[in-house]
């Protein structure tokens, strides 16, 4: 098992990418704290999964957006467990708009969740891996973080932010034996994609070289690869999940 008696921390993990990430995770033999909003529907399952397995699974609750309320929460979670092997920073959310008809609520929540609260979580996590030297940071970024989106300044804002952070990251706590990487999906089938009208579903999968949509179990596989002991030498990197869209 790639994971056995390790310790992660997934945040939005009652859902989509998130939950497929925890998924994935106890069943190579992790134990997991996955952090989401409220209760998830699948907690049982995960629970269950867990234990089918020969590890747990643990839920705990906190607002990302909420820095005093996600900072107690992490802080928690870390004494909890002791410390942490793998962070999965994956909260995220979208608040999708041309640019001058944004609200700057949108452009200020959408950067709190999905750019501030992994600074405030690889901070707190960060800390203790180097003093363990060792340890494995991923940051979930997205392709427009690269490319860029229209109607999505806030959101691309946000990932390209998170990239560079990321890198920035990897070299600051490199020397201590943690790495710091990124995921940037592209299409990926979740409940948020499937809320596009179906005509540009289409037209995003005929733009995609495997012309197909992604799942969230691809993005998952790509969190065990550097979650592991398969990708010790690779840091500061950011690992395209898309289909060949950003080729």
């Amino acid at each position: 098992m790639l994971l056995e008696n390790k310790k992660a921390l997934v945040t939005g993990s009652s859902r989509g990418i998130g939950r497929k990430i925890a998924e994935a995770f106890l069943s190579e033999g992790a134990e997991v704290w996955g952090m989401c909003t409220h209760e998830s529907a699948g907690k049982a399952e995960l629970e269950k999964l867990a234990a089918d397995h020969g590890t747990k699974f643990h839920e705990f609750y906190a607002d990302a957006g909420n820095a005093e309320q996600l900072t107690a929460a992490v802080k928690g979670a870390l004494s909890e467990a002791g410390g942490f092997d793998v962070l999965v920073n994956n909260a995220g959310i979208t608040r999708d708009t041309l640019s001058f008809r944004m609200k700057k609520e949108d452009w200020d929540s959408v950067l709190a969740v999905n750019l501030t609260s992994a600074f405030l979580v690889c901070q707190i996590v960060s800390n203790d891996m180097i003093h363990k030297k060792t340890g494995s940071i991923i940051n979930m970024a997205s392709i427009v973080g690269i490319h860029g989106g229209a109607g999505q300044v806030n959101y691309s804002a946000s990932k390209g932010g998170l990239i560079a952070y990321s890198k920035s990251l990897a070299k600051e706590v490199g020397s201590r034996g943690v790495r710091v990487n990124c995921i940037a999906p592209g299409f990926i089938d979740t409940d948020m994609t499937k809320a596009v009208k179906e005509d540009i579903r289409k037209s995003w999968v005929e733009g995609i070289p495997l012309k197909r949509a992604g799942t969230a179990e691809d993005v998952a596989n790509a969190a065990l690869f550097l979650a592991s002991g398969m990708s010790t030498y690779i840091t500061g990197q950011v690992i395209g999940v898309d289909g060949g869209m950003g080729c």
